[in-house]
């Protein structure tokens, strides 16, 4: 299987949150795992807010930046080209996507078709997961609720 992974997923591996265990399996499933280079922004930003609200401690919050760090090289960083940004902008209006959505989706989209095999959209956001799901991705999970 090849996955996409949005911020809101991919964020999952770093920070313990619900669903954390169920991102680890699909990472460990996954045949080859793709996330828009915006990611590397979202997830940092991500993990730095959780060690300010002191959701975890200031040493935890290093720990899962380095982790998430050292990893970084082993995704395949989608480009956030002119094209892609065009192909965002026409799914923002056509979904209702928030903006970074949009540019998620157009990534993924991008390289589902740079592949020509489906690309599986896994987040947690439910209008991209709905918006994923129309433009003909596989989604996961399965259901949000």
């Amino acid at each position: 299987m090849i996955v996409y992974f949005d911020a809101s997923a991919l964020v999952k591996r770093y920070l313990t949150e619900a669903e954390s265990a169920n991102v680890n399996s699909l990472i460990a499933q996954a045949a080859a795992i793709g996330t828009g280079l915006i990611s590397r922004a979202e997830v940092s930003a991500a993990i730095a807010k959780a060690g300010r609200m002191n959701w975890l401690t200031r040493e935890s919050a290093l720990h899962a930046l380095r982790s998430f760090r050292s990893e970084w090289p082993s995704f395949i960083g989608v480009e956030v080209s002119e094209a892609v940004v065009v192909k965002a902008d026409h799914l923002a209006w056509e979904h209702g996507l928030r903006g970074y959505d949009a540019v998620h989706l157009a990534c993924a989209l991008s390289w589902q078709e740079g592949l020509a095999e489906t690309v599986t959209m896994a987040t947690f956001d439910r209008d991209l997961w709905q918006a994923a799901g129309r433009d003909g991705m596989n989604v996961w999970p399965e259901t949000l609720e």
